[in-house]
């Protein structure tokens, strides 16, 4: 394990900037916290979460906004690393408000990536998204995949992420990690994501909407394995790597310490077997509304994670069943239903 480390977690508030928070303060390090606690949804939830972050020996917070380039010259001294999570999420949401991911996504990450640059930090790792493959017909995807024709805003101003911190990593010779995560639930979730609106519907009676009628896959990744991969990923910053492959899309760069990984299950699950897991641990069945797909969405995803266990020899670990059932288990104590 490495020496304790003093890292800045953007997005600490939110689903999963917290349960990263907590994992790097379960190991000795000091994190400052930021985050705006914006209403996308319930803030409640992130208040309830910063509760028990706030409670840990450790840990400090700043609530200011990323797009704001006054919050970074406000964050105390002495921080070695970043950890980016915060983003305006959701695919649907970039339909109906593109000016939130202009704003968060765009100036509020070359803000966050500009302070590692200025801090010298040892290390920027951020997130990305899966939906960056947009329809490509190949799966399960991988690093090397061109990954050019992103289906909503949200993913666009991820794959441009992806391509700004190429070029500051290059710059600056600043080591960068950006992980494509893959479809995350567990416990303190987004309530707007489908484990949560599933379980509420399944639990109350009401119906579920499938998608696409039901015919879609997705790479269901529990928190626990995504956050494990996301502190190993940062505790290896990247080196330029020499062996002439020369594309911000792949794995490495032979210009820059900066390096792309999926980060899922490696898992193909269809909606059915993942209804199925809900309706086991809620011990009901759930009734069924077969929907049209919306045109943000990819129609599988599903990912070839083998490069981040290999360059960290960390992989997922929890079955669909476990995960569900860890999940709902929170659902029920935390809504109390």
């Amino acid at each position: 394990m490495p020496a304790p480390q003093k890292i800045l977690v953007t997005g600490a508030a939110g689903f999963i900037g917290f349960h990263v928070a907590n994992a790097l303060l379960r190991r000795g390090d000091v994190i400052i916290g930021l985050d705006n606690v914006n209403s996308y949804y319930d803030p409640k939830l992130k208040r309830d979460r910063l509760a028990l972050l706030n409670a840990t020996p450790g840990f400090s917070f700043v609530e200011a906004d990323i797009a704001d380039p006054g919050t970074f010259s406000a964050l105390p001294d002495g921080i070695t690393g970043v950890i980016h999570l915060a983003a305006q999420a959701g695919v649907r949401h970039s339909y109906e408000h593109p000016e939130a991911f202009i704003q968060s996504n765009l100036v509020g990450f070359y803000n966050s990536a500009a302070y590692a640059v200025a801090r010298k930090a040892d290390h920027f790792v951020f997130a990305s998204t899966s939906s960056v493959y947009g329809p490509g017909p190949e799966r399960p995807s991988t690093e090397a995949m061109a990954a050019n024709h992103p289906l909503s805003l949200y993913a666009a101003t991820k794959k441009s992420n992806e391509a700004m911190a190429h070029a500051l990593s290059h710059i600056n010779n600043l080591p960068v990690t950006g992980l494509r995560f893959f479809t995350v639930y567990g416990p303190w979730g987004r309530p707007d994501m489908s484990f949560c609106r599933f379980a509420k519907a399944i639990i109350a009676d009401d119906p579920i909407d499938l998608h696409n009628y039901g015919q879609m896959t997705r790479d269901f990744t529990f928190v626990d394995d995504i956050v494990s991969g996301v502190v190993a990923a940062y505790d290896k910053p990247p080196q330029t790597d020499q062996t002439g492959i020369d594309a911000p899309s792949s794995a490495t760069s032979a210009a820059a310490p900066y390096r792309i990984f999926n980060i899922g299950s490696g898992r193909s699950i269809d909606l059915a077997t993942y209804v199925a897991a809900f309706e086991r641990a809620i011990g009901k069945k759930a009734i069924i509304r077969n929907v049209a797909m919306h045109p943000g969405e990819a129609l599988d995803t599903h990912a070839d994670a083998s490069a981040l266990a290999e360059w960290t020899g960390v992989s997922p670990v929890t079955s669909l069943d476990d995960g569900v059932a860890r999940f709902v288990a929170w659902y029920r104590d935390y809504y109390s239903v």
